[in-house]
């Protein structure tokens, strides 16, 4: 992959082929939009559901920010251990280079800043089972499902949403500014640290930020 040792920082590069076939080729370009549209309207749902059930609302907002900090932690855990994965044959190689390594060579490619829905669709259907296994077949609380899993969404939702504005919107003041300058320093300065996009918190816990 000699492509993987050149960044291309142009605004708008010509994106590289991941699939010969044109049909899986379409599936990796998606506009940001097509994530809120996808996954509000589950939020809202799991909202809904969690207002309606037995939970109060003190154990609701609870639930939803449980459901955010493990967010937090799956995103960095996928960012350093998986797309960050050192490879160890060819076949590892190619795969890191299609599912990561690509945004690293093509910082500034609009359509590949977001994950697509042939992925994120599969992965939350499996997040999901994780939620129902623990709080429903473990725990036999089932519905703190709805609440944790709303938050864990929307958690998501904010993570897909802050990375493309740090590729592409100004973001001049507060953490917006601050989000921006820790990713852009990701990509640029300490590729093998700062893997949290959405917040530092477990780069912090776990030594992957700079002093």
């Amino acid at each position: 992959m000699s492509t993987a040792t050149q960044i291309d920082t142009s605004p708008d590069p010509e994106p590289i082929r991941l699939f010969e076939s044109d049909f899986l080729e379409f599936f990796t370009h998606i506009h940001p939009a097509v994530v809120v549209i996808i996954w509000v309207p589950v939020t809202v749902y799991f909202l809904v559901t969690a207002v309606r059930s037995s939970l109060g609302v003190g154990e609701v907002i609870l639930g939803f920010l449980i459901g955010v900090l493990l967010w937090t932690l799956t995103e960095y855990t996928v960012h350093r251990f998986i797309f960050h994965f050192k490879p160890r044959t060819p076949r590892q190689e190619k795969l890191l280079f299609l599912f990561h390594e690509n945004h690293h060579v093509q910082p500034q490619l609009k359509s590949r800043l977001v994950m697509p829905p042939a992925v994120s669709i599969p992965l939350a259907l499996v997040f999901y089972g994780l939620f129902y296994l623990v709080f429903a077949v473990l725990l036999g609380t089932s519905e703190w499902i709805a609440p944790t899993f709303s938050g864990f969404v929307v958690g998501y939702l904010f993570y897909d949403i802050t990375h493309y504005a740090t590729h592409h919107f100004p973001m001049h003041r507060g953490i917006w500014k601050y989000l921006k300058r820790y990713h852009m320093q990701h990509h640029y300065k300490t590729p093998d640290k700062r893997f949290g996009v959405s917040s530092p918190l477990w780069d912090v816990v776990f030594g992957t930020k700079p002093t």
